[in-house]
């Protein structure tokens, strides 16, 4: 196996330390998001009362975003209480309409 030198080493460590930093986050926080949105998206999923193909999950560093459409208020509360329940979400931000069938 061949050694490299100083300066080569340096590129493989500057490649690597960027990328485990994608858009901001690390590895662990990329894996812990989509662990937490899916999670959240299964939640709604299997909850009778929200209408979980309607309703879009994104998770930032804990924070999740709900946002699309539901057909009452109590579907949106339910959404937001399912998100609050699931390990690891911070804070839920609330971006759904209600707009009655």
């Amino acid at each position: 196996m061949r050694k490299l030198s100083g300066w080569k080493l340096s590129v493989v460590a500057a490649v690597l330390a960027i990328s485990t930093v994608a858009c901001g986050k690390t590895v662990g926080e990329a894996i812990d998001d989509t662990t937490i949105t899916t999670r959240v998206k299964t939640a709604m999923l299997n909850d009778p009362t929200v209408g979980g193909l309607r309703v879009d999950v994104d998770t930032f560093k804990g924070v999740v975003t709900l946002s699309g459409r539901v057909k009452s208020q109590t579907e949106r509360n339910q959404a937001v209480a399912l998100a609050r329940g699931v390990d690891g979400v911070t804070e839920v931000k609330d971006a759904m309409q209600v707009i009655p069938e």
